[in-house]
């Protein structure tokens, strides 16, 4: 099986091309074996890249999380694989440009991803139109409960649960993200966050699948999307995580979504 292994903003994932591996399948045991980062390669998720259910797209993303769950969407992830993308194409037609954009089908409906500047074959920044953010779940008690200023469920496509407190940092993180997603039977991405003086964001992430990861590009979507509703930040917004920086820009009936992936290695496994 021929992989690459990218990150975006330290989020990462091995990219498995259906170019590269004829009669790729996602296979959930596969993932977990793969991602383990003591026995396997080590990665937050693993990503099929197949060819599209309708050809006027570029591609499809099949995202399996470190579990082997599954997941709808990744907005680290589909970056890392638009840039897997569009490195295959350049190596396969040397001295070729890069496509401008990619249709990507997800398993939550189809997303731009458009390139705005750098190398495919080292690093890019890439911009992913997100489509229209929705309401969540209904926020569960223990949310109500935790003692945040304000909270709010976003659906991205995946469903996330967003908490602004005074200082994310001092949330002991991997007691209370699985603690709150479990009062959610199909699971939930936590976001604690919180808004400085400048109208930028700290965020810290637990992702459904996952864990504690050093980023979460479609949580950095809901946290801002939250914070606008909450009224305490503009449309246009910075989203620090441990990993990096995330802009995030909300219009009327969509939300995009603008950062780096890089390329870290290509692994071959049996």
């Amino acid at each position: 099986m021929h992989l690459g292994k990218y990150h975006g903003l330290g989020n990462d994932f091995l990219v498995a091309l259906s170019a590269d591996n004829p009669h790729l399948e996602a296979d959930p045991a596969v993932a977990r074996s793969l991602c383990d980062r003591h026995t396997g390669v080590g990665a937050d998720g693993l990503i099929y890249a197949l060819e599209p259910l309708d050809p006027a797209n570029d591609a499809q993303m099949v995202l399996l999380n470190s579990d082997g769950s599954r997941a709808e969407i990744s907005g680290n992830g589909i970056r890392c694989m638009a840039q897997a993308l569009l490195a295959h194409a350049i190596r396969a037609t040397p001295g070729s440009a890069p496509a401008d954009s990619l249709a990507i089908e997800t398993d939550g409906g189809l997303r731009c991803v458009e390139l705005d500047a750098g190398d495919p074959i080292s690093t890019i920044s890439l911009t992913v139109e997100m489509g229209e953010p929705r309401s969540g779940p209904p926020v569960s008690a223990a949310a109500s409960d935790f003692g945040a200023s304000h909270v709010a469920t976003v659906d991205i496509g995946n469903p996330h649960l967003v908490l602004c407190v005074t200082d994310p940092e001092a949330v002991e993180l991997s007691v209370e993200g699985p603690r709150l997603e479990a009062d959610y039977p199909a699971g939930i991405n936590v976001h604690f966050v919180s808004v400085d003086q400048a109208g930028e964001i700290d965020l810290r992430v637990w992702e459904r699948g996952a864990g504690i990861t050093l980023a979460c590009g479609s949580g950095a979507v809901a946290a801002a999307v939250a914070a606008h509703g909450w009224g305490l930040v503009e449309r246009s917004v910075k989203v620090r995580m441990p990993g990096g920086i995330a802009r995030v820009g909300i219009a009327d009936g969509s939300v995009r979504l603008t950062g780096p992936s890089t390329f870290v290695a290509t692994v071959t496994v049996p």
